[in-house]
């Protein structure tokens, strides 16, 4: 048994580019590769299609291919994956506290003892 239960989601869920791509497709829905990466930023092509694959493998992300030409691949948040949608929201809507933290951070730097410095 974990001490703490919520370790593996939040490893599974909160990695480096796992929340954006994530967040991305719940609140744009369906996308193909070079929309998502544009809607996302500064994510490379090739980090965005290891991320893709692995959410693809954890049940999170579907990927539906089109037999055209040229081919065509869209990418789209499972169901598995939208029962995050709480989980996102609660964190946007936690996130005004972000000036708190900042805020603190800057108090505690400031008076932070000088036996405490590295």
């Amino acid at each position: 048994m974990q001490a703490c239960p919520i370790a593996p989601v939040v490893d599974l869920v909160f990695s480096r580019w796992t929340t954006p791509i994530l967040w991305t497709l719940n609140e744009y829905g369906q996308q193909r590769f070079v929309e998502l990466q544009r809607l996302i930023g500064v994510i490379t092509p090739k980090v965005l299609t290891q991320r893709l694959r692995q959410l693809e493998r954890d049940g999170l992300v579907t990927r539906t291919y089109h037999a055209e030409v040229p081919p065509r691949v869209e990418y789209e948040i499972s169901p598995l994956g939208r029962s995050l949608a709480p989980l996102f929201h609660s964190l946007a809507e936690w996130s005004p506290n972000l000036t708190k933290v900042q805020a603190a951070r800057e108090a505690f730097d400031t008076h932070e003892p000088a036996h405490r410095r590295p």
